[in-house]
C-alpha cells in the first residue's frame, strides 16, 4: 500500500461474521461511505489477517482482523501533465487522437495520474471552453486501457453535449479490428444480448446464462470475419485457429466486444479478463517471442466517423493496426 495517511484494524466477532465486507466495514468505519470503502477494496487497501482482498461482497470471517489503508486526500481535479499525443484533427470544439495501448483515459484507482485526461489538460491549455462551467475535457466515450485506436474528447460545452447525444442515438461509426483465438461461425453476424456485471466480479461483465434476462443493458455487436488463421486441429477443413474480425458497435457498453466475442467462443487473443486460458496466443513462437511477449487484448478502433456537433460536417477518421497488432498478424500469417 502506498500514500497511506492512515490506517484503521478492525476485528470481526461472530456476529459480524457472514456480512458483506463493504456493507460491514461501512457500518464500522463512520468516516467513510460505502462506496468509498468499495473503491478501496477494489483498489487492494483493505486486507484480512494480513492478505489483500479485492472484492467487496466477500463474506466477514469471524476472529479475523481487517486493516484499512486510507490513502492521503488527493485533489478533485486532474493537473496538467505533458504529454505526447497523435492527435488526427483538432479545433476549437474538438480533438481527435490515436490512443496508444496501455493509456488509461480517466484518472480512476491506481491510475491517478498520466492519464488521457492529464495529458489533455496541458495539451488543450487555454483553449477548453468549459464542461458544465469546468475548464476539462468531455470525455463522451472511453477506451479500455490496453485498446488503441481512435477517440474523440469534447473541449466546449456545445461539442460535448451535441457528441453525447449523438452517442446516445448510437449514430456514431465504431469500428475495431480484433484478433480472436477461434474463427467465428458463422463468418459474419450479429450478437444482441444484455450485458450485466458479473455476479462472481464487479470488474468484470457477462452475458447472463438466461436468454431472457433483462439484467444489465442491451448490447448489440456486428461482426465480419476478415481472415481466417491456420487450421484448427480436428476440426473440419476451413476452420480457424485464429481469426482477423471486424466489430461495429450498434452500442457501446463496458468491455462490449471483449464479452460478445467470448461469448461466441471467440476470446481476443491476449485478453486477460476475459480469455482466460482460451484466450492466451497460441502455443507458437518465433525466435523473436513476439506472440509471448503480446500482454494485452488484440484490439484497436480503427475507424471513428461522427457529424460535427457544431458545423454539422460529416468526419471520418481511420487508424492503422498499431505495431505490435501487425506483428501478432504477420505471425498468424505463417501457421
Amino acid at each position: 500500500m502506498t500514500d497511506i495517511a492512515e490506517t484503521r484494524t478492525l476485528e470481526a466477532t461472530e456476529e459480524d461474521a457472514g456480512q458483506r465486507l463493504d456493507r460491514w466495514l461501512a457500518a464500522s468505519v463512520e468516516s467513510l461511505s460505502r462506496s468509498r470503502l468499495k473503491a478501496l477494496i477494489e483498489a487492494g487497501q483493505v486486507a484480512v489477517d494480513g492478505v489483500a482482498v479485492t472484492d467487496p461482497s466477500a463474506k466477514v470471517l469471524a476472529g479475523s482482523e481487517y486493516t484499512v489503508g486510507i490513502p492521503e486526500p488527493r485533489a478533485d481535479t486532474p493537473t496538467p501533465e505533458p504529454m505526447d499525443l497523435d492527435v488526427l484533427h483538432e479545433d476549437d470544439h474538438l480533438i481527435v487522437i490515436n490512443k496508444p495501448a496501455g493509456l488509461s483515459v480517466h484518472p480512476a484507482a491506481g491510475n491517478w495520474t498520466g492519464t488521457l485526461v492529464h495529458g489533455l489538460l496541458h495539451h488543450c491549455a487555454g483553449s477548453l471552453s468549459g464542461i458544465g462551467g469546468v475548464e476539462r475535457p468531455g470525455i463522451v466515450h472511453r477506451l479500455d486501457k490496453e485498446t488503441s485506436g481512435v477517440m474523440v474528447v469534447a473541449k466546449s460545452d456545445v461539442a460535448h453535449k451535441g457528441l453525447s447525444i449523438q452517442f446516445a442515438r448510437h449514430t456514431v461509426e465504431r469500428a475495431y479490428i480484433a484478433f480472436t483465438r477461434n474463427a467465428p461461425s458463422p463468418k459474419a453476424g450479429r450478437i444482441a444480448t444484455q450485458l450485466a456485471r458479473s455476479s462472481r466480479d464487479r470488474k468484470k461483465f457477462e452475458v447472463p446464462h438466461d436468454p431472457n434476462s433483462e439484467a444489465g443493458k442491451h448490447a448489440i455487436t456486428n461482426y465480419t470475419t476478415l481472415k481466417r488463421f491456420g487450421q484448427a486441429e480436428g476440426a473440419a477443413i476451413g476452420t480457424g485457429m485464429a481469426a482477423k474480425v471486424e466489430c461495429r458497435l450498434e452500442t457501446g457498453r463496458t468491455h462490449q466486444i471483449r464479452v460478445h466475442m467470448a461469448h461466441i467462443n471467440c476470446p481476443l487473443l491476449g485478453d486477460p479478463v476475459y480469455g482466460q486460458k482460451r484466450g492466451r496466443l497460441l502455443e507458437y513462437d518465433d525466435d523473436s517471442g513476439t506472440l509471448r511477449a503480446f500482454r494485452r487484448q488484440a484490439l484497436h478502433a480503427a475507424i471513428l466517423g461522427f457529424e460535427h456537433p457544431v458545423t454539422g460536417e460529416a468526419l471520418r477518421f481511420e487508424s492503422e493496426l498499431p505495431d505490435d497488432m501487425k506483428r501478432v498478424e504477420a505471425i498468424l500469417e505463417t501457421l
